[in-house]
């Protein structure tokens, strides 16, 4: 009989103010029961008053938990309290994956890597191509940028209602990122094979501008990094102007498979069963 000594201790967490949203207790206690793993996956409400006390609980062992995830508005300062944030983390000076090994606290960020395998599920062979555009320069675009970057897209712009904020993305992530008002819009997208929405246009049923996606190249794909709705506006105007579309749904589930791994010592799949549970949930609220 397989000793489980150690999968009882195994417990990790998602915290945020609020986080009472948030879907990653479904994912992980999904992947839990697939494993049969006995280990446990909780939702903490914690304030940004009380976070590093949360924190210095998880490196001193006192909290019970290995590791876990990290949303708004905790990234930042996550980052700041690891003990062995890695290169990824360093860059975007943010973390969302946070685990205990050796007795430090490990940090890196899994958002960029959710985008991108995200791309590579739904539209393998997106990366074929030269030039991005990247809409909105909030927090959230930050491991989007950083992904496509590594991926080895040669020229991303990235456009924004107030160009200082993008110029300082461009500065961050080096010369292959340029910075351009919305005016720039439409001269940007011409030739481009990649567009995602990183801004929160559309998002809860909320309105967006109309975006005219002809200038693209004919196999360009259209992707969103807000999911709810699962098909924003900005993705049902670009299918209706013939483009390929991906949602954001995936990123959510993707950029959860690496932290799994490093609180479970399994690596999960993202399959279409996940999926659906999650769009069935997202249909009940």
């Amino acid at each position: 009989m397989a000793d489980s000594r150690e999968t009882l201790l195994v417990n990790a967490f998602v915290t945020g103010w609020p986080v009472k949203h948030s879907r990653s207790p479904l994912i992980h206690n999904y992947w839990l029961k697939q494993f049969d793993i006995t280990g446990t996956y909780k939702a903490e409400a914690v304030s940004e008053e009380d976070f590093l006390a949360f924190i210095q609980a998880l490196k001193d062992g006192s909290s019970g938990y290995r590791g876990g995830n990290v949303t708004i508005p905790h990234k930042e300062l996550a980052f700041r309290l690891a003990d062995r944030p890695d290169a990824l983390a360093e860059e975007l000076g943010a973390s969302n994956t946070l685990w205990m090994e050796n007795g430090l606290l490990n940090a890196t960020n899994t958002d960029g890597y959710g985008f991108t395998a995200n791309l590579d599920d739904r539209h393998p062979g997106w990366d074929k191509i030269g030039r991005a555009v990247i809409l909105g320069a909030g927090g959230a675009s930050r491991a989007v940028i950083q992904a496509v970057r590594n991926r080895g897209i040669g020229e991303i712009h990235v456009v924004n209602r107030t160009v200082p904020r993008a110029q300082e993305l461009a500065d961050r992530f080096g010369p292959k990122v340029h910075a351009h008002s919305l005016e720039a819009l439409s001269e940007v997208m011409s030739g481009a094979g990649l567009f995602v929405n990183t801004t929160s246009l559309g998002m809860d049923g909320g309105e967006a501008p109309q975006v005219d996606f002809s200038s693209l190249r004919d196999d360009a794909v259209v992707t969103d990094i807000v999911y709810v709705p699962l098909k924003t506006p900005l993705l049902a105007q670009a299918e209706n102007q013939g483009f390929a579309i991906v949602d954001g749904l995936g990123m959510l589930l993707h950029q959860a498979v690496p932290g799994f791994e490093k609180w479970f010592g399994r690596r999960p799949l993202v399959d279409e069963a996940l999926r659906d549970l999650v769009i069935a949930d997202m249909e009940r609220h």
